[in-house]
């Protein structure tokens, strides 16, 4: 059956995410204790009311393996409005007995709201079987979410990373039927910019697919490494409507190595390194809308530590540069 609003003719992140150590700069590496410590600026008292919400990515704190109960309360004390945890952390809470009702109720009780959550089903390949597959996996994921209260699915372009050239109609028709599959349960698939696609790994092409649905709620999920590492000029976010991105995963990248070259394991520290971070929150700002504004790192050395200190460090980060 043709989808709803157009008809067409015709782990790990980045494989469960690099293991190699992350470049920590000289702020981080004389200790995060020393940032925790640090008050964030006051708003001025003429600026409005903030559009960021701050939320935790459960990948900065994943490798301490704490379980998606402890990562609601790290947020929760270390004093972030919501979380954005991995699929396989639910799962793994669902395994062992653990109910859904009683994970919604403990987020609530904490005060975190559940804006997003990563997950990688492949519901863009073009193999009929592994596609089938991949959508009923995004469909049990989208519903996973809403039994908890959650209100996103980063949706990347899994299974077709090395793929270049992959058909932009394609992608519409298939994301199209990612977003009326997430109307049903009240849970908005996000189509997900990944910077070493060989496909959608910039900006307007990912952007290009969501317009082309037609879908009201489609959107893109951006992230600052991402647009760096794909090519991306930031400033372009500039001729987006204000619901088109609503998560930017927030974090930062060295001058060095050069952008051919840099991967997932180099990622800092909002503010630590030489992104144009302040230029992209200027321009969501400006965009209006509520934008939450999430933590993603991936340091082996950060996993190494308290959980809660690195949780803590990267808000006076983030709200530093807000």
């Amino acid at each position: 059956m043709a989808p709803t609003y157009m008809k067409f003719n015709a782990l790990s992140r980045r494989q469960a995410i690099s293991t190699s150590g992350l470049l920590l700069t000289a702020a981080l590496a004389n200790g995060p204790t020393s940032a925790v410590a640090q008050t964030p600026p006051k708003t001025s008292p003429n600026a409005g009311p903030s559009p960021f919400r701050f939320c935790l990515n459960t990948a900065t704190i994943r490798g301490q393996k704490l379980g998606i109960e402890q990562e609601l309360k790290i947020a929760s004390e270390a004093g972030y409005d919501a979380i954005e945890p991995w699929i396989e952390s639910i799962d793994a809470y669902k395994s062992k007995g653990g109910l859904l009702s009683d994970l919604k109720k403990r987020a609530s009780d904490l005060g975190v709201s559940i804006e997003s959550a990563i997950g990688f089903p492949e519901w863009l390949v073009d193999d009929d079987s592994r596609r089938a597959k991949g959508m009923e996996r995004a469909k049990y994921e989208l519903d996973l979410l809403a039994q908890i209260g959650g209100k996103r699915l980063a949706c990347p372009p899994s299974g077709i990373t090395d793929i270049a050239g992959f058909d932009p109609a394609k992608a519409t028709e298939r994301y199209l039927a990612l977003l009326e599959i997430g109307d049903a349960v009240g849970v908005l698939p996000q189509f997900e910019l990944w910077g070493f696609s060989r496909s959608f790994h910039r900006l307007g092409d990912c952007v290009g697919v969501a317009m082309e649905t037609g879908h009201p709620r489609a959107c893109v999920l951006i992230d600052v490494f991402h647009l760096h590492k794909g090519g991306s000029n930031p400033r372009g976010l500039r001729l987006l409507a204000a619901n088109t991105v609503q998560v930017l995963h927030m974090n930062d990248y060295p001058a060095d190595p050069p952008r051919e070259k840099i991967d997932d394991s180099f990622r800092v520290y909002p503010g630590d390194g030489v992104a144009p971070i302040r230029e992209i929150l200027g321009i969501l700002k400006g965009l209006g809308g509520p934008k939450v504004l999430s933590l993603e790192l991936f340091s082996r050395k950060m996993w190494e530590q308290d959980p809660l200190v690195v949780a803590k460090a990267g808000l006076v980060k983030m709200k530093t540069l807000v």
